[in-house]
This record gives structure tokens, sequence and C-alpha cells, in this order.
């Protein structure tokens, strides 16, 4: 559980990294669009590669793919009704017109981003606990920070086009992203010790919300930015996964 621990740890850094970059930095959307599809195509890769198939180990494959399902349902349903739940899967439908009304969707994008980081923390807090899942491991602690950097700098991005000074706008994000070590803590403390069934449920359930971020932001970085870049940097981000994913398993 050490492992787990400081891989939350890690998660979240990555995320303040992200939120430096974007309070300290003048990126334009170009390098930031890259980033994004690069991190949706390692989500998608390490859910159909990692996950997926530990999970059909440890439970029947109705089960997985209700879970799954419900994963994906669950962060439509908060996207839909409440606020987009990952501000770098949905960076295209920030624009100026969001940052100029941003007090208005403060409450629920907090209340949205703040979930989907405390999912990222209970799947690094949890994986750990699965033996049947434990090469899934250092995959899925890659993807998790290579999304982290994007999601801390849109957040950034979006707090300082909303009027923010830089001291303020990245302590909102460290705030924010804090989330990810209370998701971390409730793994951590109170799933340790069920069953393998429902951990690998659990995890389905995360890999259904990934599914969901990936397709959300590879589709709406093509509808808004050049196709060619979106898809090459997806590409990239599905084959570094895949080959961590193979090595690790060839090594077990």
């Amino acid at each position: 559980m050490a492992n787990a621990l400081w891989q939350v740890l890690a998660a979240y850094a990555f995320a303040l990294i992200g939120g430096w970059m974007s309070t300290s930095l003048q990126l334009s959307h170009r390098p930031l669009c890259a980033l994004i599809s690069f991190a949706a195509g390692t989500l998608l890769c390490v859910t159909i590669f990692a996950i997926l198939p530990e999970s059909f180990g440890a439970c029947s494959w109705w089960t997985v793919l209700l879970a799954l399902a419900t994963g994906y349902v669950l962060f439509f349903f908060i996207s839909k009704h409440v606020h987009h739940v990952c501000p770098a899967c949905a960076a295209s439908h920030f624009d100026a017109d969001a940052t100029r009304h941003f007090s208005e969707i403060a409450t629920a994008l907090i209340v949205a981003l703040s979930i989907h980081s405390a999912t990222d923390g209970l799947a690094l807090a949890i994986q750990g606990e699965i033996p049947a899942i434990s090469s899934t491991k250092w995959s899925l602690f890659s993807a998790l920070c290579i999304h982290k950097v994007p999601e801390g700098l849109a957040l950034g991005s979006l707090l300082i086009g909303a009027g923010l000074h830089r001291g303020a706008a990245l302590g909102w994000v460290a705030a924010v992203e804090a989330t990810t070590l209370l998701g971390g803590v409730i793994g951590y403390f109170f799933l340790s010790n069920i069953s393998t069934f429902w951990l690998g449920l659990i995890m389905a359930e995360v890999g259904g919300g990934f599914i969901y971020l990936a397709a959300h932001a590879l589709l709406g970085e093509m509808l808004r930015h050049g196709k060619k870049l979106v898809l090459i940097s997806f590409c990239a981000g599905v084959a570094l996964i895949a080959i961590l994913n193979i090595g690790l398993r060839m090594l077990g």
C-alpha cells in the first residue's frame, strides 16, 4: 500500500505542475490540444488493455460490463446535468464566454471535477489490493499522471481567464485537485478489506469513466481543432500505454 499512497501523491503533484504551467506560462491551445489528445489515448488504452482484462478475470463478464456502463453513465450524467467532469477533456468548451461567466459555473465545476479527481485517487489506492490486477499498476499510474497535467493546466487557464491572480488560481487548482488525495484516503482506509470481486467491479466502473473522458476529449478536440494533430497525439498515447502494459506482462 505504500506504493499506492505515493502514486496518489505523485498524481496530485502532476496536477499541480499543470496548474503551475497555466499560471506561469503563456501557452496556446495547440500544445494543450496535443497533450489532451495524448492523455485521452492513455486513458482509453489502460482501460481496454489493463483494467478490463483483469476485471474480467476477477468477476463475471456481465457484471464487468454493467460496472463499465455505470461508470460511463455516471460521468455522462454529471457532465450533462452538473458540469463538464473534466476541464481538460472539455477544454474546447471553455471559450471566452465561459471565462466571463465563471462565477456562475464555479460551484458546478468544482463539484464535477472533485468527483472526477476523487475517482482517480480511489483507482490508484485500490489497484494494489487486487493480486489479479497487479499488472495494471504502472500503466494506470502513468496514464493518470499524464492526464493530470492537462487537467491542472486547463483548470488553471480557466481561472486565469476568469480574472484570478496567479497565486489565487494555483491555490484553487491545489484545493480542487486535493480531492485526488481524498479518494486515495477512502480507498486506503475503507476499501482495502473488501473482496476481490467488488474491487474488480470498482475498477471496471472507473474504466467506464475513463472511456467517457477519452471519447469526450477526442471528439471535442477533433471538432474544434486539426484532426491530424489530435489523432497523432491520441495514437501516441495509446502506443505508450500498450508498450508499457505488454512489457509489464512479459516481465511478470
